[in-house]
């Protein structure tokens, strides 16, 4: 088994909002992501939402509060938490989440997670 170059794994890619999987354990995947702009109020009933900044500077907005990231920070949002990550620049993330559990927080409305 080799090691994982997450800057490698980013370069494979240019889609944003699109997390790849890069690698699993114990039932969780793990993957980087590309952010710009804006994404959707959104909350993950079930499970935590983990983020890692990887490059960049990443707000996540809370109904009541902001929490500003740079490289390096991580932040996790509890579960059931509506929450909007909001990337005035591009900015790479590293993302552990339960395997399948959908980025909009709703199956019908998610992105397919694909493995690079």
């Amino acid at each position: 088994m080799a090691a994982i170059n997450l800057e490698a794994k980013l370069a494979l890619f240019s889609e944003l909002w699109s997390p790849k999987i890069v690698n699993s354990f114990n039932g969780h995947d793990v993957m980087v992501v590309k952010l710009k702009g804006e994404f959707v109020w959104h909350s993950h009933p079930d499970t935590d939402d983990f983020f890692l900044v990887l490059k960049g500077n990443l707000t996540i907005r809370l109904r009541d509060d902001d929490v500003h990231l740079g490289p390096g920070d991580l932040y996790v949002v509890p579960k059931g938490v509506e929450h909007c990550p909001v990337a005035r620049d591009e900015v790479h993330l590293l993302l552990i989440e339960p395997a399948g559990t959908p980025n909009t927080g709703d199956a019908a409305t998610a992105v397919a997670k694909e493995t690079i």
